[in-house]
């Protein structure tokens, strides 16, 4: 998943990203509101990490968390932050967060929550995908087809993962390289060479190529 995250202390955010990146998801870092604007500027993002107090702005967070909103931003917003006041919290709901980290918050408890967030934004109950011979374990990174665990790297997992909890949702490759791989300068080779290592591992139906790009194929 793509995730953004507006943060000005370096060393927070550099582990903020390990952790997260650990997880398999891209993390863009935004150390100012600029980048933030930057980042999000023709880019789709599944969640957002928003420290609130921004170069000593005690409200910055808040502020771009609002605009965010009604620019059309549907993901959900965690904010972290060193406030924690009660009217804090209930602002940072009301203004469109869904969920509220204190500083100084564990790495561990972090990934729970983003786990927890983006689990809320998908039509799946619990951790695990099924379709078919496919199982995907969303929290512990593991996938079995026809009951055979599948060892995946760590990219090849991200966009199964991605297909799997939008099963009925068609990929461009574009949107593929920008969401899974955003690194890559060809990105679509590098789609392809995907797609065709999940049908190799897998079943050559896992990943199914259809008019405007790709969807998951099992039912």
């Amino acid at each position: 998943m793509r995730i953004l995250l507006l943060e000005d202390e370096p060393d927070i955010a550099q582990a903020v990203v390990d952790a997260l990146t650990h997880d398999h998801h891209h993390v863009v870092w935004a150390a100012d509101l600029a980048a933030a604007d930057a980042a999000v500027a023709g880019r789709a993002f599944d969640l957002a990490v928003l420290d609130v107090i921004i170069g000593g702005d005690d409200d910055a967070g808040f502020r771009w968390a609002q605009a965010m909103r009604q620019a059309g931003f549907l993901g959900p917003v965690l904010f972290t932050t060193a406030r924690d006041a009660v009217e804090d919290r209930v602002r940072g709901l009301d203004l469109g967060g869904d969920d509220y980290l204190v500083k100084p918050y564990s790495l561990v408890e972090l990934r729970a929550r983003v786990r927890a967030l983006l689990r809320r934004e998908t039509p799946v109950k619990g951790v695990a995908v099924e379709r078919g011979p496919l199982r995907v374990d969303l929290a512990a990174q593991r996938v079995w087809w026809e009951e055979r665990e599948v060892e995946l790297s760590a990219r090849a997992f991200a966009m199964l993962e991605l297909l799997a909890l939008h099963p009925d949702r068609v990929f461009g490759a574009l949107e593929l390289q920008e969401r899974v791989f955003p690194d890559a300068e060809s990105g679509g080779i590098v789609v392809r060479v995907y797609v065709r290592q999940l049908r190799q591992k897998l079943g050559p139906e896992v990943v199914a190529t259809v008019a405007g790009g790709y969807r998951l194929g099992v039912p």
